[in-house]
């Protein structure tokens, strides 16, 4: 089955198996969490940290289960610990040293997508971005146009790298959309 390949491949750090996982299950695990939450904001939050730790944790996948299950599992759990943070409002910190070699694993190089990206015609670019949410065109923005790092952006918009990535990875996938739409 396509599926198990693609998360071979995810496991082995595949970046085209994430994307295209990503792409497969985003619109379920988000329709999942916006009937719970009944907010669009908070379940694509909650979306986004979910692919964010399934990425991470990818190589503890069970394949006797279900992908969209084990995903839609993350995710209520995220949702569950979203729950708790609000009620304690307690701040977590992270070590130096986690600090570090999260910053030492993010990948810098500019894909294919980038550069296409930045070779796109500017001002139709720009009105295209001005279709997104707001916080798909700051990471846009910050990445294209600033041209920061996902470390840089991380700690500018003080989120975790993994969730600038499946953000930056949503929100090109959106661009995408938009610009065919226009063509």
């Amino acid at each position: 089955m396509e599926i198990n390949s693609k998360i071979e491949k995810a496991k082995k750090g595949d970046q085209n198996a994430f994307t295209f996982l990503l792409d497969r299950y985003w619109n379920e695990v988000y329709g999942f969490m916006l009937k719970r939450t009944e907010n669009e904001t908070i379940a694509e939050d909650i979306t986004i940290e979910t692919f964010s730790k399934a990425f991470d944790k990818i190589s503890t996948y069970n394949t006797e289960f279900q992908f969209n299950t084990w995903l839609i599992a993350i995710a209520k759990n995220v949702h569950i610990d979203l729950l708790r943070k609000r009620k304690s409002n307690l701040f977590v910190s992270i070590t130096d040293q986690e600090e570090q070699q999260a910053y030492n694993i993010a990948d810098t190089a500019p894909t294919a997508e980038d550069t296409l990206i930045t070779e796109q015609n500017l001002s139709r670019l720009l009105q295209c971005i001005k279709e997104l949410k707001p916080h798909y065109q700051e990471i846009i923005q910050l990445r294209y146009f600033q041209e920061l790092s996902y470390q840089e952006i991380a700690l500018k918009i003080n989120e975790p790298l993994s969730n600038v990535k499946v953000k930056l990875l949503r929100s090109k996938k959106l661009l995408a959309e938009i610009i065919k739409s226009k063509r």
